[in-house]
């Protein structure tokens, strides 16, 4: 049962996530550019979910000064080819305060060609949404 909720967890964060991402197209070429082999402007999901060295350091370069919450990447959720790239990450995120609730967040980064990076957006994940979609259906009595 377990495995089986997992699998629809994952299945439905996929989804709502492509759906995020879709809407975030700031610093998009023109569709139909070609980069280094890859189509600009469209969100390329990875093979696995887990964090590559490189994300990682995009990441860290990002939150460099960032204040108030503490971000904790979980999954990096895609990459889009731009004049540069895009990241978006699946974060825990906790308020910098004495019994602060973490919440889930979805953190878009933009790195530049020159390899600068910078926060574009950080919204809110709503796991609700997911019951919405069906993955909480099989529990729902």
């Amino acid at each position: 049962m377990k495995k089986l909720f997992g699998i629809l967890l994952a299945v439905c964060l996929l989804f709502t996530a492509c759906a995020a991402l879709a809407e975030n197209t700031e610093n998009q070429n023109p569709e139909g550019a070609q980069v280094g082999g890859m189509m600009t402007g469209g969100w390329a999901v990875p093979e696995t979910p887990g964090i590559t060295d490189e994300a990682k350091a995009v990441f860290d370069k990002a939150m460099e000064g960032l204040l108030g919450v503490n971000y904790v990447p979980v999954v990096l959720l895609g990459t889009q080819v731009v004049a540069g790239a895009n990241y978006a990450f699946l974060c825990q995120g906790t308020v910098v305060a004495p019994g602060a609730a973490p919440s889930w967040k979805i953190v878009y980064i933009y790195r530049d060609p020159e390899g600068s990076a910078k926060v574009n957006n950080i919204v809110d994940f709503d796991f609700g949404a997911l019951y919405d979609y069906g993955a909480g259906a099989e529990t729902a009595e």
